[in-house]
């Protein structure tokens, strides 16, 4: 849900109206999962509860995403390189989860994983080309993954760590086919999981949630 904001921010804006369009559905793609599951979470929990409470009545503490998503676009650089961090982490997941004993999340993960995999090359396809490309991009892209580093470690806590080994070794791909090199810098800030996070997602949501809180109950 957050990182189908954040994309949707581009809508726009993006460089060139191929990528516009590309960033759009891949913002799309994700707002339709999350609604997926918020649904399913709502019949569990059978509280007569609907998408649009998950979505924008819960506060900050509320939502458990990773830190990493909550990060401002900055230049199509920054962009890219969060979307393939991520990229390459959402589609273990979701092959994963497409095996699940709940039918309905093992539906939704196996239709999420065939949109995972084109993300996936998307992001790493414009990771390598902008970090093989000019000076200027190069720079940018090593920028940006310096930056995002940070965020990457909070993906593999508890039992997602079973995750890091196979993360690894395909971001690290991308990266050496990029030109760029893996920062060396050992810390990892966390939090998202337990509801803590950084300034950025405050003001996210402020911008997502402002409609619905200011008429509660709003028919679309």
């Amino acid at each position: 849900m957050i990182l189908a904001q954040r994309l949707g921010e581009l809508i726009s804006n993006a460089p060139e109206l191929e990528i516009d369009i590309a960033i759009g559905n891949i913002a799309l793609d994700h707002l339709g999962v999350a609604r997926a599951l918020y649904g399913h979470v709502a019949k569990l929990e059978g509280e007569g509860r609907d998408e649009d409470h998950y979505a924008m009545f819960r506060d900050e503490r509320e939502f458990l995403n990773l830190l990493l998503v909550e990060q401002p676009n900055g230049d199509f650089a920054q962009t890219v390189v969060r979307q393939m961090l991520f990229d390459v982490y959402q589609l273990q997941l979701w092959e994963d989860l497409s095996t699940s004993k709940d039918r309905v999340l093992a539906g939704i993960a196996g239709k999420a994983m065939k949109e995972a995999a084109y993300h996936e090359r998307f992001s790493a396809g414009w990771v390598v080309r902008l970090g093989d490309g000019t000076e200027e991009s190069h720079t940018r892209t090593q920028g940006a993954l310096d930056r995002l580093w940070q965020y990457t470690g909070e993906m593999f806590e508890g039992e997602q760590a079973v995750y890091q080994a196979s993360w690894e070794r395909r971001v690290k791909t991308v990266i050496t086919e990029a030109g760029l090199v893996v920062p060396d810098d050992p810390y990892q800030r966390t939090g998202g999981r337990q509801g803590f996070h950084t300034e950025h997602l405050g003001h996210l949501l402020t911008e997502m949630q402002w409609m619905q809180r200011s008429h509660p109950g709003l028919q679309w």
